[in-house]
């Protein structure tokens, strides 16, 4: 894989051609992701423009909201020299995942951060499919939220800090949970930008409402900025995932800024706006009682868009953005509005050899989840 240089393809940099010198970027995925009309589900919902933004095919490895941040987080580890990257998650985190997966493509390893979660069959996966791309894999803190356990996991990542610098001699690049920063937040404002490519090629109207699942706010962000410079007016509505810690309306406005900011300086003529709290549109109600904590809600919408569509959701992120949608089509606010859910789980199928790997190869701290039932709603759903 080579670095993109000047303004090949993207349409942020075709826009914005300075924006495309200055700007780390790896071609990591395959763009434009498709936009699909839900006919079925749609038809179930009483939603006659129902859409789905298939971001689920953005890599041809891995897909997700991943590899548009990747590519911009990954260009600037290349572009510093060095040979390391460090990110953070859950246990079954598919960031964490989709770093080891496209590090090992670029050549740099990868070592993951991991906080215990509940466990589900995607955990396992996700953590074998890890170890198959040689990521280290390190488990920190206990399954909480708190600012306590924060602690923790700041002190683990010291301690591996320091040994990778003495070990190396340099630091690791830290990729932040999610590839949330304001550099990998600029992948969702180039989704955007593509998306209105998309619509004034015909393949959708635009859309009243964006829905997306949101977990480090990055994805959300990126589109809210985006929009905006795109002169959309879709409103981007961001179903959280995980604790308001992480997801509130004051740090969206924040991420938002930092990123347009960014682009501001390297680009003068990209506008300069300014976000606050309003601007952002979170549903609280969907998450649940913890992280990774799959609902009854979220598992009903999973089944239901298998059923209509055959696409794949899941309970920790995607099935919950799809179940505040249902609801919104339920007490009639969408009734005649174009409407897209914005896909960010991958639906790429994982090497055939990661499921003759052997779990026991594994630090013996990621044992459990395979010992372990998993959680009671992803035991009875049909796979």
């Amino acid at each position: 894989m080579t670095i993109r240089k000047g303004t090949e393809a993207l349409p942020l940099f075709e826009q914005y051609p300075q924006l495309g010198e200055k700007l780390p970027h790896v071609s990591l995925g395959e763009f434009p992701t498709p936009v699909q009309k839900l006919e079925r589900l749609g038809a179930q919902l009483g939603i006659g423009q129902l859409y789905i933004k298939r971001d689920d095919l953005s890599g041809r490895f891995y897909g997700g909201n991943k590899p548009r941040k990747l590519e911009f987080i990954l260009g600037d580890a290349i572009r510093s020299g060095v040979r390391e990257v460090m990110t953070f998650g859950g246990a079954g985190s598919n960031h964490s995942l989709a770093t080891a997966i496209y590090a090992q493509q670029l050549g740099l390893k990868s070592i993951s951060m991991l906080i215990p979660q509940p466990n589900a069959r995607y955990v396992r996966d996700n953590l074998l499919m890890s170890h198959y791309c040689r990521a280290e894999l390190h488990s920190c803190g206990v399954e909480s939220e708190s600012v306590r356990n924060m602690a923790l996991v700041y002190l683990a990542t010291l301690y591996h800090l320091i040994r990778r610098r003495l070990k190396s001699g340099r630091f690791p690049h830290l990729v932040p949970p999610g590839g949330s920063s304001a550099l990998g937040v600029i992948g969702y404002v180039n989704a955007a930008f593509e998306l209105r490519q998309q619509i004034a090629n015909g393949e959708m109207p635009e859309p009243k409402y964006i829905y997306v699942a949101c977990g480090t706010m990055g994805t959300a962000a990126g589109l809210l900025l985006g929009l905006r410079a795109a002169k959309l007016n879709s409103r981007v509505v961001s179903v959280r995932v995980t604790s308001d810690k992480f997801v509130n309306p004051r740090g969206m406005a924040k991420l938002t800024n930092r990123t347009g900011s960014l682009l501001h300086s390297l680009d003068g003529s990209f506008p300069s706006f300014r976000f606050s709290a309003a601007d952002a549109d979170i549903r609280h109600t969907y998450f649940g009682r913890r992280y990774a904590l799959f609902t009854k809600e979220a598992m009903e919408a999973v089944s239901l868009m298998r059923k209509c569509e055959g696409i794949k959701l899941d309970g920790t992120y995607t099935g919950k953005a799809v179940a505040a949608l249902i609801d919104d089509a339920k007490n009639g606010t969408l009734r005649g509005k174009s409407i897209l859910f914005w896909n960010t789980l991958n639906s790429r199928n994982l090497p055939k050899a990661v499921s003759d790997l052997d779990y026991r190869d594994l630090p013996r701290c990621f044992h459990r989840y395979f010992q372990e039932e998993v959680q009671p709603l992803d035991r009875d759903a049909d796979r």
